[in-house]
């Protein structure tokens, strides 16, 4: 087969992943979005307010123990060898025991400074889920790896439906937050059970192979450097406005989190499951005819998301009045305010993977620290000058100044694009400013 025949291939399962990979996730938000508006009617905003705290904790333990299987394996030359899978499988299964264990130990710590004593009952069984996540199959890396989307993409939304059942059962019945920790373990221990009968493939068995393992440890130790900056640009936000707010106010600010943030979740699981294989079949700085192909789908992509958070902008204050009750109805100006703010990390998302997927973790784990201090410096900054407003405000902000080394990272994988960002700064400054305008006076109200 010619190369331009296997890059023609490679393209095309490459969109096809793509699709698949927006349609599952598209479900699952809706899946998600339903048992939201079932649950914000059985339950009280304290009790999402709670469960966020829970799901800050449980993240936070995850992104600060990753060693980086998952991109080692897509990226790796041994990636299908069973030795270097099983080892890597291993270490999975030891770091998922070591967070429940750790979860464990801090629950009550936890629970005396954010001064909920119930978070120190809820942790440990919470994070089951992690200790169950620990044995999913490699199966999993090894699909996403060969752009092989269907089949996983099915397990989702089967776990999800599950999942929504379950909620949304035990959240009739016991009417508290337990429904919500419940169902998340349920959801994790179906899973791992959907993943080892419907994937292809051998199982795993314990393995610790000196080579493979040296490569993953070799590969991670910066991946796990930037997890625990990723943590703080992903979970930071909720670190500092949980100990601002009050827990039914927090509540709402997650409501509001959850809308806007579906155009960037898409973006950001689209990128990782199916840009990693394709710059590292394709690198950019190969070929102008590889830049260019890289070029239309990154074109193609920023700009569906793009108008994606604009229509989030634009409609968040009726979209949150149609969907919730009274006590929700401020997540509507939240959701604008954060659609808008996120336009600069869409903007740049598809050009950390390149470094990723040419083994350069250390490049990576420099943009992911820089974001962290950044993102930080300004939501603190913006909490003490404007309250909730203006660390929504931060978070725009800090996307903004971490571009220089964004374009530092990328230079150096010849991914950088500046048409790209270009085109796309100018449709986010119209937007952006359009819906300001338009929900001017209730955004203001965020300050209030």
């Amino acid at each position: 087969m010619s190369v331009t025949a296997q890059k023609s291939g490679l393209m095309g399962r490459a969109l096809r992943s793509s699709a698949i990979n927006a349609g599952g996730f598209a479900a699952n938000q809706f899946l998600r979005l339903l048992s939201n508006l079932v649950l914000t009617r059985l339950l009280f905003p304290e009790a999402f307010g709670l469960m966020a705290l829970v799901t800050v904790v449980m993240v936070g333990l995850s992104m600060f123990s990753d060693m980086g299987t998952s991109p080692a394996i897509m990226q790796s030359k041994r990636g299908d060898d069973p030795d270097f899978l099983n080892t890597a499988w291993t270490l999975q299964v030891i770091r998922g025991a070591a967070l429940w264990l750790t979860a464990c130990a801090l629950a009550y710590p936890i629970g005396q400074l954010y001064g909920e004593p119930l978070l120190g009952q809820i942790l440990p069984f919470a994070a089951l889920s992690l200790l169950i996540a620990g044995f999913n199959p490699t199966k999993l890396e090894t699909a996403n790896r060969h752009l092989q989307a269907g089949r996983v993409t099915l397990i989702d939304l089967t776990m999800q439906v599950c999942g929504l059942i379950i909620a949304i059962t035990a959240a009739w019945v016991l009417q508290s937050v337990w429904a919500l920790v419940i169902s998340g373990v349920a959801a994790a221990l179906i899973h791992l059970i959907l993943l080892h009968l419907w994937l292809p493939g051998p199982g795993n068995r314990l393995r610790w192979e000196p080579a493979a393992r040296t490569e993953l440890v070799h590969f991670g130790k910066w991946i796990f450097l930037s997890t625990i900056c990723g943590f703080i640009v992903l979970q930071g936000d909720k670190l500092l406005i949980g100990k601002y707010l009050s827990l039914d106010q927090f509540g709402v600010y997650n409501i509001g989190y959850f809308l806007a943030s579906f155009p960037l979740m898409l973006g950001g699981m689209v990128t990782h499951k199916v840009l990693i294989p394709i710059y590292r079949q394709s690198p950019p700085d190969q070929s102008r005819e590889n830049f260019l192909a890289l070029r239309r789908m990154r074109m193609g992509a920023t700009f569906a998301l793009e108008i994606l958070l604009i229509t989030m902008a634009a409609a968040g204050p009726w979209l949150v009045g149609l969907l919730y009750d009274d006590r929700y109805q401020q997540a509507g100006a939240i959701v604008s305010l954060l659609a808008i703010m996120q336009i600069p990390q869409v903007i740049t998302l598809t050009y950390d993977r390149a470094a990723l997927a040419n083994g350069d973790s250390r490049r990576f784990f420099a943009l992911s620290l820089t974001r962290a201090i950044l993102l930080l410096a300004a939501l603190a900054m913006g909490l003490e000058v404007a309250g909730l407003l203006g660390a929504i405000v931060g978070l725009g902000l800090a996307g903004v100044l971490a571009y220089p080394v964004v374009i530092w990272l990328a230079r150096h994988q010849g991914a950088w694009d500046p048409l790209h960002d270009l085109v796309f700064t100018l449709l986010g400054l119209c937007g952006g400013a359009a819906i300001t305008l338009l929900h001017w006076e209730k955004i203001l109200t965020i300050a209030a």
